[in-house]
């Protein structure tokens, strides 16, 4: 499950522990009723039909609330019902009156402090009052006074809102911190694109100008001197098969063969991205050949885990022998079907791989890590 969803599930797990308290008080204290012989069904009804609106409302205020929007048409038709629940209940702290902790439970979340104490004082006004009315009698009856009710329900009061606030400011936080990250992969794979372009660019920007101006001045020549016109133009087919291989090799990842510049440059897009970048490489120069498939097979590696993962890690490591050269990129934060859903990255790395005489694998390696190994037989062919 992806982690900001689990989040989530927690959260409104944990607010909602408040309805199921509600719930398994309320029948404790039917049970109760029951065997002493003091339930009432002419009261019990209405309270279960309000309390029933009330658990009907509930996810839904909480869900809005998680949505970083207030209900409040919601929570005051909750309000209400709660209201209702618990006086024809009796209001019992312990019974039928947790109806009302059940609402602060939930009200409280997302609102100001000030907004939270008014809530708080109305809660326990609300609770008193309606257990020390006149008339007022529990479907358990308790011959408790004053203090019994004020003390139980600010009890309530100054327990539940600390706890769901909390709650809430974790899932909060856990959504800012999902949602920085999104944009720091997007602004790391925009720069790719920046830096992919500006390449492109350097490559063939040249050719293509100096094809331009050779063709122009072939269109001109070729009423004064033809043959000068055919010589301008066998430069132009000669210009322009060496554009197509540059283009050729930018698109296939054969920019540089310097692979110190792409690790840096893949270091500086995992960094932006917020991902700590491990490089552990050998002190030897690599052998001939090895630099360009590696560069490639590096940069497409870490594409992947900026777009397939949630990594906090990226660690690179090249060794060889005399026999074989080897590079393994690990990153933690690894997806369900992560090997699966890489694309036509992958599929492009393995041919490269497979023309250079090497493999490459990836998949998950267990603790929620995922490794992509490419190796290659020396010397390299071709």
């Amino acid at each position: 499950m992806d982690p900001i969803k689990r989040a989530r599930r927690l959260t409104w797990a944990m607010i909602a522990s408040g309805l199921l308290t509600m719930w398994l008080l309320i029948a404790v204290s039917s049970v109760t009723a029951q065997v002493e012989g003091t339930f009432s069904w002419w009261r019990a009804a209405p309270a279960l039909i309000a309390a029933g609106a009330f658990t009907w409302l509930y996810p839904r205020m909480a869900d809005a609330i998680l949505d970083r929007r207030y209900p409040t048409r919601q929570v005051v038709v909750a309000a209400v019902l709660a209201l209702v629940a618990a006086g024809a209940g009796g209001a019992d702290p312990t019974g039928w009156g947790f109806v009302l902790m059940a609402w602060l439970g939930v009200a409280m979340l997302g609102v100001s402090i000030r907004t939270l104490v008014l809530q708080m004082i109305g809660t326990w006004a609300a609770g008193v009052t309606l257990g020390l009315a006149p008339g007022a009698v529990a479907l358990v009856p308790t011959d408790r006074g004053f203090a019994y009710y004020a003390l139980l329900y600010g009890l309530w009061c100054v327990v539940l809102p600390p706890s769901g606030r909390v709650w809430l400011l974790i899932w909060r936080l856990a959504v800012e911190a999902h949602e920085g990250r999104d944009a720091h992969t997007r602004l790391a794979l925009a720069e790719e694109r920046l830096r992919f372009s500006r390449d492109l660019h350097d490559l063939v920007g040249h050719q293509l100008s100096a094809i331009a101006v050779k063709t122009e001045l072939a269109v001109r020549l070729s009423d004064k001197d033809a043959g000068a016109a055919r010589a301008e133009m066998a430069e132009v087919n000669t210009l322009t098969r060496k554009a197509l291989k540059e283009l050729r090799q930018a698109v296939r990842g054969y920019r540089e063969l310097d692979l110190a510049a792409e690790l840096n440059s893949v270091e500086g897009v995992l960094e932006a991205a917020g991902v700590r970048c491990e490089k552990r490489l050998p002190y030897r120069e690599l052998p001939d050949g090895v630099a360009p498939v590696f560069a490639y097979a590096v940069r497409e590696a870490v594409t992947n885990v900026l777009k397939h993962s949630v990594a906090t890690f990226c660690r690179i490591t090249i060794r060889f022998t005399d026999d074989e050269a080897e590079l393994e990129v690990r990153n933690d934060g690894a997806v369900a079907r992560q090997s699966v859903d890489l694309g036509s990255g992958l599929a492009g790395l393995r041919e490269r791989l497979a023309a250079a005489g090497g493999t490459v694998s990836a998949q998950p390696a267990g603790d929620g890590e995922f490794v992509l190994n490419a190796v290659v037989s020396l010397p390299i062919r071709g």
